[in-house]
């Protein structure tokens, strides 16, 4: 079976490259993220999905509502595929964010978050992993970072750890991935995420991955959003 992985239609955060990581603030999809959504797939056979998943963003399920016609129902959504907590950096220009995890590193809480960006990753992926639980085929609506670690883990090397920071995922291009394959793709990185994981880290990022970790309801699509994504600063 196959899961069909996507980042979010535009919004005028992400266009901007600013970041949102707080799923109550009401951001939608931009002109031309809906524009983007209308537009016909052949690459995924639409009227053939059994699983409609997103995270609890407005942006992520307003992508999945709009790519299925109609208001969904029935759409999953579930928090660990949330976007990242950015603590006080929330609002604000993904640079800034950037520059504290270049210094700090991606083990470390950013001030005001739940989580470190590596933590982050994890609980994303630990969602990802449950969503092979529904019947498939399948499309997941989440954010860019997710999408950026699929995509550059597909390409990699075998000599190339874990970056810090990861090319920018385009928005609305789904990612096909075969279960077994997909499998194999989470047991990779959470190795290389558990590599060298500072022992410190549990005590402030521990919390939020059982805060988002096993929330997962049905539910019917509720108004916007719209958020940053990351894009790779030019140093990274």
């Amino acid at each position: 079976m196959i899961t069909y992985i996507l980042r979010h239609g535009q919004t005028d955060y992400s266009k901007q490259y600013l970041v949102n990581g707080d799923p109550s603030r009401a951001i939608l999809l931009n002109e031309e993220g809906v524009r983007s959504c209308r537009q016909p797939w052949s690459v995924v056979p639409l009227h053939k999905v059994r699983t409609w998943l997103a995270s609890e963003f407005p942006r992520a399920r307003q992508t999945a509502s709009l790519l299925m016609g109609v208001p969904i129902p029935d759409l999953v959504v579930d928090a660990r595929l949330n976007e990242l907590d950015y603590g006080t950096f929330e609002g604000g220009p993904f640079r800034e964010y950037a520059a504290w995890i270049e210094t700090h590193g991606g083990s470390q809480c950013p001030p005001g978050a739940g989580e470190s960006l590596r933590d982050g990753i994890r609980r994303m992926l630990s969602g990802v992993h449950a969503v092979l639980e529904y019947p498939g085929p399948r499309v997941l609506v989440c954010h860019g970072l997710l999408v950026s670690v699929l995509l550059w883990h597909r390409d990699r090397t075998r000599s190339e750890p874990l970056p810090l920071f990861f090319p920018e995922a385009p928005c609305a291009e789904p990612l096909s991935v075969p279960d077994d394959l997909l499998l194999d793709w989470i047991g990779a990185l959470l190795a290389d995420l558990d590599k060298g994981k500072p022992q410190d880290t549990e005590a402030c990022c521990g919390t939020a991955i059982l805060r988002a970790g096993h929330r997962s309801a049905v539910a019917t699509f509720d108004a916007a959003d719209h958020s940053p994504e990351k894009k790779e600063p030019p140093h990274a």
